[in-house]
């Protein structure tokens, strides 16, 4: 009969410091730890369990979502969706590349280094996602075509390259100066929620456009408890109420993972519901505009990533070896 072995768990104090979590004790995979192991572990309770299933369980939703709405709307052929269309791609993205970091950065230090800054360039596509979005559905009616409008969506594709350099270098003085190392990470995630929400916080404003959707107003207090998730310094935000989990990134998972539902549930509203008076009212979206910044922007994020890759050598623990272990 074929057996599996499960990997072994360790103390914090038996791996290196880079692999280290705040307030998490126990719960750690060896850092050398094989694919196969990686993936084994994800039905044991580590201290990855929780952050791999909240992301790779609502991949698989917004999947199935992205499908069925492909057999309702006609993306090939309708220009006015095709900002939809790249949102979703884009929101099926997110969430995976998240669960695939958790999973495998224990193989190694810079494997670790790695899968998080594709971890982090995906985030940053995922904004530029919701200005697609944004601009071409949820944009106050006084805005629309105006100087904002116009820039908008240029300007979300500078953010990307922006907050994937500071995220990825974020995780170069971690060790050294944790406390910086928090600051730049969590700027480079709630700089782009707060500048892509821009026409949601007009649209809630008292007195101004109302939105279509209870979910646009409800999608807002998710990020920002998502936000704080993140943001939170420890001890406050990252010690663990129940062994193994509790930490506040797994309350960053959730609450972002909620609020992309109720995001995409306000997108398709707006999109239905202003159809008629925003094609009588904005050009039709061509393919420089969508598809090819969307690729360059996918392309100036894959070249920072392997930037700061091949400087992995001068990051901290990229070299450590498991002799605790």
């Amino acid at each position: 009969m074929l057996t599996i072995k499960l990997p072994q768990i360790f103390q914090v104090h038996q791996v290196p410091r880079i692999f280290w979590e705040d307030g998490i004790m126990s719960g750690y995979r060896h850092p050398r730890s094989s694919a196969l192991d990686c993936v084994l572990s994800s039905f044991q309770m580590t201290n990855e369990t929780v952050n791999i299933w909240t992301h790779f369980l609502p991949t698989w939703y917004f999947v199935w979502r992205f499908l069925v709405l492909s057999s309702s709307l006609d993306f090939c052929q309708e220009p006015y969706l095709w900002p939809l269309l790249i949102y979703l791609l884009l929101v099926c993205l997110y969430p995976f590349a998240s669960s695939c970091a958790h999973t495998f950065s224990s193989m190694s230090a810079r494997a670790r280094h790695i899968c998080y800054f594709c971890d982090y360039g995906a985030l940053s596509l995922y904004s530029l996602g919701c200005a697609f979005a944004y601009g071409a559905y949820a944009m106050p009616d006084h805005w629309v075509s105006g100087g904002l409008h116009r820039y908008f969506v240029p300007a979300a594709a500078f953010n990307s390259f922006v907050c994937t350099g500071l995220s990825c270098y974020s995780r170069f003085p971690e060790l050294e100066h944790p406390r910086l190392s928090k600051v730049l990470r969590t700027t480079a995630f709630v700089y782009p929620f707060l500048y892509d929400n821009i026409p949601l916080f007009s649209r809630v404003s008292p007195g101004l456009q109302a939105p279509s959707s209870p979910s646009l107003s409800t999608s807002i207090p998710c990020c920002l408890a998502a936000a704080a998730g993140q943001g939170v310094p420890a001890p406050m935000g990252d010690v663990c109420f129940l062994p193994r989990t509790g930490h506040s990134h797994q309350l960053f998972h959730i609450c972002a993972v909620l609020g992309t539902h109720f995001q995409l549930e306000a997108i398709l509203c707006d999109a239905s519901s202003r159809r008629a008076w925003l094609r009588g009212h904005l050009p039709t979206p061509g393919l420089p505009g969508t598809f090819g910044t969307a690729g360059l922007a996918l392309l100036g994020n894959a070249a920072i990533i392997g930037a700061f890759t091949a400087a992995l050598s001068r990051a901290p623990g990229s070299s450590s070896s498991p002799t605790s272990v």
